[in-house]
């Protein structure tokens, strides 16, 4: 059978990624884009790849040593693209038929940028940023660090891990000059990740700002190409008053959430270490000064869309614009249409804006904005949807209930596609899209393709994220669709319900977990489980199970600790049992800090009700897990242990926060399936 295939192709395609073209990057004139794509849905190796004149070639051949990228950057023309591949930094020409070509750097390569006009690269190694001649000439660092825990271009791990900021650093339009953000990881607490089943090799150490502690502190300079230093005069502290918290107010500005330097010069936004405070502004490119464009503040916090603020050629402002319970955004002095939830803002071509919103939740849209034609969706068809664009092209990245689709559009039509590799899954999902309960929760029914209505009663598998990072119930065939699908083949109703704090339901939906990070979410997962089993009698509510991964995994293994009524068994992957070994950004944006306000970390923490447990739960923990640490799991088995409470723990060796890899990925799937099928006595 094909499912019996399916836990295979699933480790063997890493979650159905291979063969999925990404990072489409459009020139200016639109006549050719860029895009990164492995070369089948089964070869690993990430290429760089050109479409042009409605045709699509590969600019790095798979035996070629450049191949294997995970990233790209080119100049402004599209011209050049740079990339780094183990270490090594390789350059192509996208106008002609010249293979890839190496350039000398100093060390190995991490963050390799070209220069607007396509003369420079800036990459840095060792923590140092350094310029090269895209020729390989004249090789130069430009920002040494001062010690071990200094590093200049490159984010933060916050940065990075929870606010979405990839970049450390930016270069101006002339090419002349760097934007660069310094990191000094110095007073950060270390942690340590070992691999037990390798003794002899030495501990990692990683800095990581766990929920209340010290985080890495960001300040930014100007550095010329030839090396001057210019400091960014950043202000410390917001001078608005405190929000009306009276446990906790922090007015330091300790996240730079985003930076660029366009049309209107370098501009940043910074945040407090509360989160209810943004300032937007300008930097003096001769002086370093910093002018203040707009501020902008919360009494819970302060939500940037990705890819806000933005300014058009013309210097038009792009910025947040919340009214009432809808994340809009304003252009500048014209508010996005009432009602539509906006997800991201992608770019600007002139005086164009492309941005993506939401009207359902379950949908994602591509939408422009433009003066004369005003405001326009652009996507039809059922789905999530993103875009790229440049000159008179966008290029339309479309995952739909059929699968995924990649359109080039012109401005009189699609001009055409842009081939997507990816392997079909073994087991065709077909959820059932609901809405139910009081609270309107949007949730996803998978029954088995070969279940007859009335032929008896189904067993259970809740498969939630419900996290305030992602949604699970779109209209979109994803990985997680697949997988909840293979679950139902093996005899299972399966559903999946994004609930409270999960984004794209406004700004009410979002902060109704504040102070409480586990009670509401469950709630929901209850609600929408006797929601549907009054729809589908073939629900079999005395045998119920939840599975779920780093907080669908928090969410399973609270299930069966406070709800033993109604989940029968649970298996919960890299799990963050104690609110307070998480990191500062998350945590605290809904839980304060635990030393002003610990009531909210003893109520979302599992580790109080390790005595409660009575249902069998299988705990599972990738042990080179530097997001979710392995301590959350062992901690929670620990405090079981004492309590005398029975349960299993799965540790896998060499195995990160997502777990991918060909025999493990496949044979997890397997286990869990047996764990539950057990658990459930089926």
């Amino acid at each position: 059978m094909d499912s019996e295939e399916f836990p295979r192709q699933f480790a063997r395609t890493r979650r159905f990624t291979l063969g999925v073209p990404a990072q489409f990057t459009v020139s200016p004139d639109g006549e050719r884009v860029l895009f990164r794509r492995t070369a089948s849905g089964s070869d690993p190796r990430g290429l760089l790849w050109l479409h042009e004149n409605g045709r699509e070639r590969p600019l790095v051949d798979p035996p070629h040593p450049a191949a294997g990228m995970s990233g790209y950057a080119t100049d402004q023309a599209v011209r050049t693209a740079v990339w780094a591949v183990e270490g090594a930094l390789w350059t192509v020409r996208t106008d002609g038929g010249a293979p890839p070509r190496r350039v000398p750097a100093a060390g190995p390569v991490t963050a390799p940028r070209l220069s607007p006009d396509g003369t420079l690269i800036a990459y840095v190694t060792g923590g140092a940023l350094h310029v090269v001649g895209t020729d390989g000439t004249d090789d130069r660092p430009v920002a040494v660090p001062e010690s071990a825990d200094v590093t200049y271009g490159l984010p933060d791990h916050t940065a990075v891990e929870s606010i979405g900021r990839t970049r450390g650093y930016w270069w101006s339009p002339d090419s002349g000059t760097l934007l660069v953000a310094r990191v000094d990881t110095s007073a950060v607490q270390r942690r340590y990740l070992s691999d037990p089943a390798n003794p002899l090799e030495p501990p990692r150490p990683i800095r990581y700002p766990a929920a209340g502690t010290s985080n890495a502190v960001t300040t930014l300079l100007l550095v010329t190409a030839g090396g001057e230093h210019i400091p960014v005069s950043l202000p410390s502290t917001a001078d608005t008053e405190p929000a009306a918290h009276p446990a906790w107010a922090d007015p330091a500005f300790e996240y730079l959430i985003a930076a660029a330097w366009g049309s209107a010069g370098p501009v940043v936004s910074l945040q407090t270490r509360d989160q209810r405070t943004v300032w937007t502004g300008a930097v003096d490119p001769a002086t370093g000064g910093f002018d203040v464009l707009f501020r902008a503040t919360d009494p819970h916090w302060v939500h940037f869309p990705p890819g806000a603020p933005l300014h058009t050629d013309a210097g038009t402002a792009v910025t947040p614009h919340d009214i009432g319970d809808v994340r809009r955004i304003r252009i500048g002095s014209t508010p996005s249409p009432a009602g539509l939830q906006v997800r991201e803002v992608l770019g600007a071509v002139g005086e164009r804006i492309l941005f993506t919103a939401s009207e359902d939740p379950t949908e994602t849209h591509v939408w422009s904005y433009a003066p004369g034609s005003g405001f326009v969706r652009l996507t039809d068809e059922p789905g999530v949807h993103t875009a790229a664009a440049g000159g008179g092209t966008v290029v339309v990245d479309s995952r739909t209930a059929a699968g995924q689709t990649v359109t080039v559009l012109r401005e009189d039509g699609p001009c055409g596609r842009i081939a997507v590799l990816a392997e079909e899954p073994r087991v065709r999902p077909a959820p059932v899209h609901l809405v139910v309960g009081e609270r309107e929760l949007r949730t996803r029914l998978h029954l088995p393709s070969w279940y007859a209505a009335g032929s008896g009663g189904l067993p259970v598998l809740l498969s939630p994220y419900a996290g305030p990072g992602m949604q699970v119930v779109t209209r979109a065939r994803m990985w997680y669709t697949a997988v909840c699908q293979w679950f139902a083949e093996q005899g299972f109703a399966v559903l999946a319900t994004d609930g409270r704090g999960t984004p794209g339901r406004g700004i009410a939906w979002q902060r109704a977990v504040i102070g409480d990070r586990l009670g509401p979410v469950l709630d929901d997962q209850i609600d929408a489980l006797h929601a549907v089993s009054g729809r589908y009698d073939c629900l079999d509510l005395d045998k119920v199970a939840i599975r779920g991964w780093s907080f669908g995994g928090y969410l399973a293994a609270g299930a069966v600790l406070l709800r033993p009524d109604v989940f029968r068994a649970a298996v919960a992957g890299a799990p963050p049992t104690d609110r307070r070994l998480y990191d500062t950004y998350w945590e605290e944006r809904f839980l304060g800090h635990p030393d002003f306000q610990p009531e909210g970390y003893e109520r979302s923490s599992l580790l109080p009700h390790a005595h409660r447990l009575t249902r069998p739960l299988l705990l599972v923990h990738g042990l080179a897990d530097d997001n979710v640490a392995p301590a959350h799991t062992l901690l929670l088995s620990a405090a079981l242990l004492a309590a005398g409470r029975p349960h299993s723990v799965l540790p896998l060796s060499r195995a990160g926060h997502r777990v991918s890899a060909e025999g493990v990925a496949d044979n997890l799937l397997l286990l869990e399936l047996d764990f539950l099928k057990k658990s459930l006595n089926i």
